[in-house]
């Protein structure tokens, strides 16, 4: 047993010289080298080599960093916008176009369509209570008739054109091809451009005609409060034109009417606007705007064509002949009708 125990450390002895020989032999090996840096001065040192290398002979980092900016250079041409080789936000504009205005824009003119033709499939047209009389009062005078269907014309001629301008490559191109949509794209922005000044003053001449009319007052908070009589189940009394027309009036009409006007003059360069260069900033600027109120005032008109054609029984009437059925006067506009037959206002 002795010899047993002595055998075996002699073994690890051995063992253990052995080992230490080799490692004694064996070359060190390598150490990872791990060193410690401040990033601060790391990014010191990269804007060091930056402008080093901005600054070495020949280099044209210099030369593009001012071509693309929006800073105005000199140049011996006419228009000085020319100075300007790339200009970065009209990216900006695209993304804007191409994506908040096309996408949402076009996302809520679906859904007002939607939304009416939910209304009329569920609630039909809207009815008259009583049955007609027969005797019709006056409305609305042929000036006036003719100042709402050449706002109305020109509106149209105007919102299809401008679909097919800002949504028709999604839908026309690949039925037209090319060449096709190309022609019809131009004959559609021709009709466009030729008629928003007509819009515009029809804008102006339904101003002028019926703002004597639309000047809001207590009783419109009445109709408002109660969605017009929707709540209630009953119609509101009003005067010649409730609240629900006079914000569209004020709302519609007016306000967006002219902004729409105001930019589209802008972006068809018709009379020169003073403090206004007609860069292509400006363009982009009126463009987006343009766009915006446009949308708008197309589904604020939506709701306004349906309730005046198949949304509500006789309203169509009065402006095409001028006269409706005092059933219809007395239901919908009840004090406008109590000042005819008081004579307050003459018919």
């Amino acid at each position: 047993m002795r010899i047993t125990i002595r055998n075996l450390l002699a073994s690890v002895v051995l063992s253990v010289t052995a080992s230490v020989a080799f490692a004694q032999g064996a070359a060190p090996a390598a150490k990872p080298q791990v060193e410690s840096v401040n990033i601060l001065e790391v990014s010191k040192d990269v804007q060091a080599q930056r402008e080093a290398g901005e600054n070495k002979p020949g280099s044209n980092q210099p030369i593009w960093k001012n071509v693309n900016s929006d800073v105005a250079h000199s140049v011996n041409f006419p228009n000085k916008e020319m100075g300007v080789l790339i200009q970065k936000s009209g990216q900006q504009w695209r993304l804007i176009r191409n994506g908040v205005i096309t996408v949402w824009g076009g996302w809520l003119l679906v859904i007002m369509a939607g939304l009416i033709a939910t209304v009329f499939v569920i609630k039909g047209q809207i009815k008259l209570h009583e049955p007609k009389t027969g005797r019709l009062i006056k409305r609305f005078s042929g000036l006036e008739r003719f100042s709402h269907w050449l706002m109305a014309f020109s509106f149209l001629a105007l919102a299809f054109t401008g679909i097919f301008i800002l949504w028709g490559k999604f839908f026309l191109l690949p039925i037209m091809g090319g060449a096709a949509y190309g022609t019809f794209l131009l004959v559609m922005k021709n009709i466009h451009n030729f008629t928003g000044p007509l819009f515009t003053v029809s804008i102006l001449l339904f101003f002028v005609l019926y703002v004597k009319d639309n000047i809001p007052n207590k009783g419109d908070l009445t109709w408002i409060a109660s969605f017009g009589g929707l709540l209630s189940g009953k119609h509101i009394p009003s005067h010649r034109f409730n609240a629900g027309e006079k914000i569209w009036f004020w709302g519609g009409v007016t306000v967006l009417g002219l902004v729409v006007s105001a930019s589209g003059w802008v972006l068809d360069m018709i009379v020169p606007i003073p403090g206004i260069e007609y860069w292509r900033g400006t363009m982009q600027l009126a463009n987006i705007i343009h766009s915006i109120a446009a949308i708008v005032m197309t589904v604020m008109a939506m709701g306004h064509i349906y309730v005046g054609s198949i949304g509500m029984e006789g309203a169509l009437q009065g402006m095409k002949t001028g006269y409706v059925d005092e059933a219809w006067g007395k239901e919908h506009h009840e004090l406008w009708y109590d000042d005819i037959k008081s004579g307050k206002i003459k018919s």
